[in-house]
């Protein structure tokens, strides 16, 4: 009996733990905002229930052991190391991933009537829709990506601060400036022309290359991963401590409007902070670089609830964090992170002699 009790809370946990994700969406995007509530309110509801001290616990445990098991077993299963290699065989497809990434959200911002995010309402088609372009095509690439960024920035310094909840355009941004426009891109296309002689692009061969200029200054693609992992997981922690836990009855306000107490049979607050949590730790492990991978996938499962739990969250505002989480999957944590500081000697303790040829890029 002990043991079927045991299970039966497992099982309510990890079904919690994926349902939250359906409540994990921008709550201003599928809500009016004027909800009133208060953090307080939510944490003296949660930590206040029995059944949902031990469903959080229970929730932190699993997770514990899953990291712990992945880091004892991992290196012994030939799966998850051709799964890792196969990911990091897809960098050649960086600059794509993170050009359609950015653009199409953009090309459909300006299109739709919106600054970025759609709760701002500001109709700046031409502009969106030039950038975007651009991206996609790949023409004077880090060049476009430095003026979305300094318009992003303008707009959110002047007077859009919900421009926050967009703030994953920064990571893509930026990842775009630090890699280049890569294949196919009509920058390349061209480039090959001023390489090739007998062209009339050829006269400009004596011209230094915008990648050479930026490794003088420090600035490699090597640094695109942290750059990446670093504003999308402050954009993941925002979204759940300032759009959940602080902004409650908002977040309520989405559990109510879909039933989701009826998916799995917890109190509101429970659901709130649960999407939260959820959010904010994936932020956290992106933030510092640990389980890069692992994390990555976790926001791309996230996103992907969010849009089959709420039919009408806007799909073009998730794209660029679906883009980003892909692009952290290829190339993992990169520089400045516990994957490549800790992980590793973590993995060998606790690995018991297995082998694993790269286990900070998990």
């Amino acid at each position: 009996m002990k043991s079927r009790a045991l299970l039966s809370v497992v099982g309510v946990v990890a079904l919690l733990h994926a349902a939250t994700g359906s409540a994990v969406a921008h709550v201003d995007y599928v809500t009016d905002g004027t909800a009133p509530g208060s953090a307080g309110e939510l944490f003296a509801a949660v930590f206040s229930s029995p059944l949902a001290l031990v469903l959080l616990a229970s929730g932190g445990i699993l997770v514990t052991v899953a990291a712990v098991g992945y880091l004892r077993f991992s290196g012994s299963l030939r799966d998850i190391e051709v799964a890792r290699r196969t990911l990091a065989s897809y960098r050649p497809y960086l600059p794509w991933m993170l050009r359609l990434s950015i653009g199409l959200p953009l090309v459909g911002a300006g299109f739709a009537g919106y600054l970025f995010s759609p709760s701002v309402a500001v109709n700046a088609r031409l502009l969106q829709v030039g950038i975007g372009f651009l991206l996609l095509f790949g023409l004077a690439t880090r060049a476009v990506a430095i003026v979305g960024l300094l318009t992003y920035l303008w707009a959110l310094a002047g007077q859009f601060p919900d421009l926050l909840l967009a703030s994953e355009y920064i990571a893509g941004f930026l990842g775009i400036f630090l890699v280049g426009p890569g294949q196919p891109s009509a920058d390349m296309m061209l480039r090959r022309m001023v390489a090739t002689e007998g062209t009339l692009l050829s006269r400009f061969q004596g011209l230094p290359k915008p990648e050479d200029v930026l490794s003088a200054l420090g600035l490699t693609s090597e640094a695109a991963p942290l750059a990446i992992r670093a504003f999308l997981g402050a954009n993941f922690v925002y979204l759940g401590v300032v759009q959940k836990w602080l902004q409650p009855a908002q977040a309520a306000a989405v559990v109510a409007k879909y039933d989701l107490t009826a998916v799995v049979p917890v109190s509101p607050e429970l659901w709130v902070f649960g999407a939260g949590l959820v959010e904010a730790a994936v932020g956290v492990f992106l933030l510092t670089g640990t389980l890069t991978r692992g994390a990555a996938a976790a926001a791309f499962v996230i996103l992907t609830t969010t849009l089959f739990g709420l039919p009408d969250d806007p799909v073009l505002a998730h794209v660029t964090l679906f883009g980003l989480s892909s692009a952290l999957m290829v190339t993992g944590a990169g520089r400045f992170s516990l994957d490549t500081a800790v992980l590793p000697e973590l993995h060998r303790r606790l690995g018991a002699g297995t082998t694993n040829p790269d286990p900070s890029s998990a």
